[in-house]
């Protein structure tokens, strides 16, 4: 058994930007621009991108990319973890997006460095950042945290949370999407479908809460632009104008 491996989730179909993992920025798809991030973290052995397209399968090969096929008909990207845990044996199955074409790869050291620390190894963990503006505390694309004081998270929305007297954005966290999940976690997490809360506000990791798991909120960096929308695409091209080394 591996103690740890990567797994990129990467669909064709979603439904704010079709095919968005084999957009081209600066000449390199998403899908291998988040591949190569994970790369500068950990050898190409640990890390899979796990798909239900052909096309992206191909794209992958051509590359000479780790990539795994998984079936069309799971609900959520954890899902498809879930289906590469019945493929490769690990204690712990990393979930980097496929859509974080520049996230700091730094983030993923830190993600191991907090499982080697952790005593209950049914915690699942997942990053956060602080919210910067009013724009993204209001926008239903990014998942705010409220967590304890030791980091253990109380509720993930949509929403803008947490919320004031003045509806005001005073102070707030974002979701990064970089989770660590034990493999017994995500056998359980396949067994049910959507859980009422994850179905409403669609955020997966409250399948976890609501089926009584912990989960640990660490701090990750700020470096991440997740490409959900055609203006994100030329969000990423301007921070890889801006910075160079991070080609």
């Amino acid at each position: 058994m591996k103690e740890f491996i990567i797994v990129i989730p990467a669909r064709l179909q979603s439904t704010r930007l079709p095919e968005k993992p084999l957009i081209l920025i600066k000449g390199k798809s998403i899908i291998q621009r988040t591949y190569e991030q994970c790369l500068k973290a950990v050898k190409k052995e640990l890390i899979y991108i796990a798909t239900d397209s052909i096309r992206i399968y191909d794209h992958c090969k051509a590359l000479n990319m780790n990539v795994l096929m998984t079936s069309k008909d799971v609900l959520t990207g954890t899902d498809r973890v879930c289906e590469v845990a019945e493929q490769i044996e690990a204690k712990y199955y990393i979930n980097v997006q496929g859509d974080e074409p520049v996230f700091n790869p730094d983030d993923i050291k830190v993600v191991l460095r907090k499982l080697d620390s952790i005593k209950d190894e049914s915690t699942i963990i997942n990053g956060y950042t602080s919210i910067k503006n009013f724009s993204e505390y209001n926008s239903v694309s990014v998942p705010k945290v409220v967590f304890k004081p030791n980091g253990e998270l109380l509720y993930m929305s949509r929403s803008p949370i947490p919320g004031n007297k003045s509806s005001k954005f005073i102070k707030a966290w974002r979701q990064v999407c970089i989770y660590a999940f034990p493999n017994e976690a995500l056998k359980n997490f396949s067994k049910i479908k959507k859980t009422p809360l994850e179905e409403q506000e669609d955020i997966e990791i409250l399948r976890f809460l609501e089926l009584g798991y912990k989960v640990n909120m660490i701090e990750l960096s700020s470096q991440s632009i997740p490409v959900d929308h055609p203006e994100d695409v030329l969000k990423v091209e301007k921070f890889l104008n801006e910075n160079l080394n991070a080609e």
